[in-house]
């Protein structure tokens, strides 16, 4: 269902930003719960910069509960660590998609053991938003189809683009939090 006022996604395209080039302004959230959380995020956070494009902007990192699925005995998870960047880049989202999915292997996320949704995890990269790309495809959902629910995403952009605008949604980073909240 599509929010009034917006326009529907077609499955599989990606509608361009305002000036047609490729890439742009993308914001990436990382998180963490297993392992030295904070320096796994440095380490993240400078392979974004040297294999994504140029980072603008970094929010400080926010300790948050992990999401715990109902059907998790024992409901607890460590802690996570959360935070976001705002880079430039000249990648198609598929692309960028790729990039952050190769850095997570390298610092030790194995993806393919994963059984369920929400369990502890060595890293996480989520591509956010990618200006305002709408993205509807199998793989790829841009702006992140939940980013507008989670508290520990819009926390950090707001540190970074607070005026970004969902394109969907037609609300500021910080007026989704405000809601939020």
């Amino acid at each position: 269902m599509t929010p009034a006022g917006a326009s529907a996604s077609v499955p599989g395209r990606v509608e361009a930003a305002d000036d047609g080039r490729p890439g742009g302004r993308a914001v990436i959230a990382l998180g963490a719960n297993l392992g030295d959380r904070r320096t796994t995020l440095e380490h993240a956070a400078h392979r974004i910069g040297r294999e994504i494009g140029e980072v603008l902007a970094r929010s400080r990192w926010h300790e948050t509960a992990a999401l715990v699925l109902p059907a998790d005995r024992g409901g607890r998870h460590p802690p996570f660590l959360n935070g976001v960047v705002l880079v430039r880049t000249t990648l198609e989202p598929h692309q960028l998609l790729d990039r952050l999915q190769a850095i997570e292997r390298r610092l030790g996320r194995d993806r393919a053991a994963e059984q369920r949704r929400w369990q502890p995890r060595i890293v996480d990269l989520d591509l956010i938003a990618l200006e305002e790309r709408v993205v509807d495809a199998p793989r790829l959902e841009v702006p992140h189809p939940a980013m507008h629910e989670r508290e520990f995403v819009l926390a950090p952009m707001l540190e970074v683009w607070p005026d970004w605008r969902h394109p969907l949604l037609g609300k500021t980073a910080a007026e989704l939090l405000a809601a939020l909240r």
